[in-house]
Parts: C-alpha cells; sequence; structure tokens
C-alpha cells in the first residue's frame, strides 16, 4: 500500500517547505499526499455564539479562502519535477486544526504528518509553532515530523537519537526511524547523556533491546558525560552537524511532556533541523 502522508498547511512558504521537504525525503517511495487546511470564523462574541455553517457568509468566505489556497499550492506543485509515484489529495476543513488532523488521520489511515514548525509572519508565526508543539503533543496515532523555517532539503545522513534506556523500545515505535535511515543510508547516533556513574540492570536490557532492533542499520552509540541533557544534545548535534533528530514521546521518559520539557519547547519552538517524533501508541 502507498504511504499516506498528511501535510497540514497555512499557505505560507513555511508550510510550502515542508511539502517540498516530504516530497524530496521519500522520492523513492509510492505516497498518497493529503493537504490540509483547517479554516474557522473568527465570529465570536458574547452577543453572538451562533456556530457559522455552510451557507451563511462568513463562513463561505473563509472556505472560499482555503480553496483559493489550494488553487496557489496546485499552481506551486505544477512547477516542480513530476514524481508518478507520489499522488495528492487537497481536505478543506472548517475545524481547529488540532480536531481537523486527528480527524484527518482516522478517516484517511494516515502514516505520518509532517508540517512547518512555524506559519504566516507576524504574530501569527509564534502562533503556528505552538500549533506545531501541540500537534507533536497530542497525536499518538501516528509519527510527526516538524520541518524547520527555511530549512534546505538535505538526505538525512546523520541522525541523533536521545534515550536514558529507561523505557523498553518497540520494534514498530521506531519503523519510521530506521526506515528513513535505510531509505538514505544513514547513521542513527544513539545519545544517552549520564546522570548515575553506571548503566542500571534495566537500563541495560534496554540498551541490548534498543542495539538489536537497530541491527541492519548504521548506528553508534554515544555517552555523554553528566551535564544539562539540553546542552549537551544541542551541543552534540553542532558538534557532528547531525540533520535530524528523533525521540519516541513517552510521558515517563526523561524528555516527559513536551510542553513542559524546555528540550522539545527548544526544538519545536526554535529547530534547526527536522524533529521526528515517534509514538509508542500508533
Amino acid at each position: 500500500m502507498d504511504k499516506r502522508i498528511l501535510f497540514p498547511t497555512d499557505f505560507s512558504q513555511n508550510s510550502f517547505n515542508a511539502i517540498r521537504y516530504g516530497m524530496n525525503l521519500y522520492e523513492d517511495q509510492y505516497c498518497d499526499f493529503y493537504f490540509l487546511n483547517a479554516f474557522h470564523v473568527n465570529m465570536y462574541t458574547l452577543d453572538n455564539m451562533m456556530v457559522p455553517e455552510p451557507g451563511d457568509s462568513t463562513y463561505e468566505a473563509a472556505k472560499k479562502q482555503s480553496k483559493e489556497g489550494f488553487v496557489k499550492l496546485k499552481a506551486i506543485l505544477k512547477l516542480q519535477e513530476d514524481n508518478p509515484k507520489h499522488t495528492y489529495h487537497t481536505i478543506s476543513s472548517f475545524n481547529y486544526l488540532l480536531e481537523a488532523v486527528k480527524d484527518t488521520i482516522a478517516k484517511k489511515d494516515i502514516d505520518l504528518v509532517m508540517m512547518g514548525t512555524k506559519g504566516n509572519t507576524g504574530s501569527e508565526a509564534k502562533v503556528f509553532g505552538t500549533n506545531t508543539v501541540n500537534i507533536m503533543e497530542k497525536i499518538v496515532k501516528c509519527p510527526v515530523m516538524a520541518i524547520p523555517e527555511q530549512f534546505d532539503y538535505m538526505p538525512p545522513k546523520q541522525i541523533v537519537f536521545p534515550t536514558d534506556y529507561k523505557a523498553n523500545f518497540k520494534r514498530r515505535e521506531l519503523k519510521y526511524l530506521l526506515e528513513i535511515a535505510k531509505l538514505h543510508n544513514a547513521q542513527i547516533h544513539v545519545v544517552h547523556v549520564e546522570r548515575e556513574s553506571k548503566l542500571s540492570k534495566k537500563q541495560e536490557n534496554n540498551k541490548e533491546l534498543l542495539e538489536d532492533i537497530l541491527l541492519g542499520v548504521d548506528f553508534e552509540n554515544h555517552s555523554l558525560p553528566k551535564g544539562k541533557v539540553q546542552e549537551a544534545i544541542f551541543s552534540f548535534i553542532e558538534n557532528r552537524k547531525c540533520d535530524m533528530v528523533a525521540f519516541v514521546n513517552k510521558k515517563h521518559w526523561f524528555f516527559g511532556s513536551i510542553l513542559a520539557n524546555p528540550l522539545i519547547k527548544e526544538l519545536g519552538y526554535d529547530a534547526t533541523i527536522p524533529i521526528l517524533e515517534l509514538n509508542d501508541n500508533p
């Protein structure tokens, strides 16, 4: 079956950059690309709690704007080199972004969500950045990849995978990490920031399990000296010139909640390389 990839878009240059990244990343795979624009009407006041419906002028105007955005997007896509392995679909949804994404994942059996870390310029940029991190936090049915603003595509060759080895691993949750590594002959750097003098028995077992799962791809283990996790990982990414970071969203890992954790907040709001957020509940 073709891979089904969802691109939430606000028709900004940033969202198109994420689309272009995804098209290049999966250039050699058969894919159905779903482009989703979630539109809504800002008309709620204390005196007016009416929900706009099809036929209302405000609803129809917002829907028309969404449709026009897709006309422009399709025109841009036509300028790209045609890939017979890729098929395009467009969806305009009168909904909030997170709910529209959840609904599309369920109805279209989406494999992966890809989106930019920011949206339109000005004040809306921070809002869309927040939406991206919110989606990474709330979507558990499939992986989410966030593409930084103005990031130029390059095949991922050095992928960072931070872990504290405190939770066990499942092959299915690492499926897309392994797939991308194999597609692009990338090396996976398993990075552990030391907190104790040595790993516990449970951590040692989880480390062995991870190594077993990674058999078949190029990977290296790295143990970084005690220090702030955020600084250690950012320094590793910079020194090794890594071009992707992947992590599993497990609440009990040292990452904790994405929105509450400084590392992921920094990655989500100020990313310099693509972030692949994997789930233990796909």
